[in-house]
C-alpha cells in the first residue's frame, strides 16, 4: 500500500520551489551515500538506537557508512527533511543496497534471520 503524499497539484505554485528545495543538502548527502555504499546508517547523537544498529552491524562484521546529524537538541529541522523524504519516522534509518530496511530492531532481525547476508551477497 503506497503511503499518502500530497499531490503536487494540491500545492500552490508559489510555494512548490520552496518545498522542493527545503533542506535538500542533507537529503542529497544521504542519497549520495546510499548510492555509493552497500550499508548506510543515518543517526543522531544521544539516541541509543543508532548505537544499537551500529553495534549489531559491527558484531556481524558488516561494514557500513555512518552519517550523524545533530542530537535531540539541534538539527531536528534538517533531520525532518530525511523523515519527509523516506517516510520513516525515527532514527536510525538503515539502508542496504539502496533500500531502506528500517531501524535498529529491523536490522537486528535481518542479521538474525540471515537475510542481511543474502541482501549483501
Amino acid at each position: 500500500m503506497p503511503r499518502p503524499i500530497l499531490e503536487e497539484t494540491q500545492i500552490h505554485p508559489a510555494v512548490r520551489a520552496r518545498i522542493a528545495g527545503h533542506q535538500q543538502d542533507i537529503v542529497q548527502e544521504v542519497q549520495a551515500a546510499v548510492a555509493r555504499d552497500a550499508v548506510v546508517v543515518v543517526g543522531m547523537g544521544l539516541n541509543p538506537m543508532p548505537k544499537k544498529a551500529r553495534a549489531a552491524l559491527d558484531a556481524a562484521r558488516v561494514p557500513y557508512t555512518y552519517l550523524e546529524y545533530g542530537s535531540y537538541l539541534n538539527q531536528w529541522r534538517r533531520r525532518n527533511a530525511l523523515k519527509m523524504w523516506t517516510g520513516w519516522p525515527t532514527f536510525p534509518m538503515v539502508f542496504v543496497k539502496g533500500t531502506l530496511v528500517g531501524g535498529a530492531s529491523d536490522v537486528q532481525a535481518l542479521i538474525a534471520s540471515g537475510e542481511l547476508a543474502q541482501l549483501l551477497a
